[in-house]
């Protein structure tokens, strides 16, 4: 049984929540919060959110123990970019890219 959380649309690059999501990945839960809350990166915020919000789909949807819980898949995938213009020398405009992410967490129950 596995249950999921999904973030979408979040105002942050994948580049940035991917190397995050490294650490957690295959980590009981407990440990996992752990590490984000003392991880000093905007990506460990938005990961700890998705993260509680995962477990508490699995106990309160699966009927799941929240001490048996890991973290079976974590992703930060590419979402929509917004194009927006900045003007630069001598007429130029110059295109910034605001990249945003699709973060989820799937968590299983340990046999």
């Amino acid at each position: 049984m596995e249950a999921r959380a999904i973030a979408k649309y979040v105002r942050i690059s994948p580049r940035k929540v991917k190397p995050v999501a490294d650490l957690v990945r295959g980590k009981q839960v407990d440990e996992a919060l752990a590490i984000l809350k003392f991880t000093p990166r905007k990506g460990a915020r938005v990961l700890e959110k998705v993260v509680k919000s995962a477990v508490a789909n699995a106990e309160n949807n699966f009927d799941m123990d929240r001490d048996n819980l890991y973290i079976s898949e974590v992703y930060a995938n590419q979402g929509p970019t917004l194009k927006r213009w900045r003007p630069r020398a001598q007429g130029r405009a110059y295109q910034i890219l605001k990249r945003t992410s699709h973060v989820g967490v799937v968590v299983k129950e340990r046999d």
